[in-house]
């Protein structure tokens, strides 16, 4: 499998980056390693996610963060769709 981005996704991994490295530059450089270390593992377990509440979505909790990734699958590529605080009201849609 391989990764994409999702210009969205993107977009929310640098806001959420830029608030955290406002306020704590190492707790930024922490997060991005914890993240990109969980997508990094979609590489080989795509299903390591539970379903999602969007539809033909997955959901994967990023352990040390208060952040899920939501992306979607198919054929060989791993689509990373949003990055989300797990406070946040949850889309109907992407």
């Amino acid at each position: 499998m391989r990764i994409q981005w999702d210009s969205r996704a993107v977009d929310d991994l640098r806001d959420i980056l830029d608030y955290i490295d406002e306020r704590n530059p190492t707790a930024a450089r922490k997060t991005y390693q914890l993240i990109s270390g969980s997508v990094s593992q979609l590489v080989t377990h795509p299903f390591i996610g539970r379903v999602g509440r969007v539809e033909q979505t997955r959901e994967m909790i990023v352990n040390g963060t208060p952040y899920l990734v939501a992306y979607g699958l198919d054929d060989n590529t791993v689509t990373i769709i949003a990055v989300l605080h797990t406070a946040r009201r949850w889309p109907d849609e992407f």
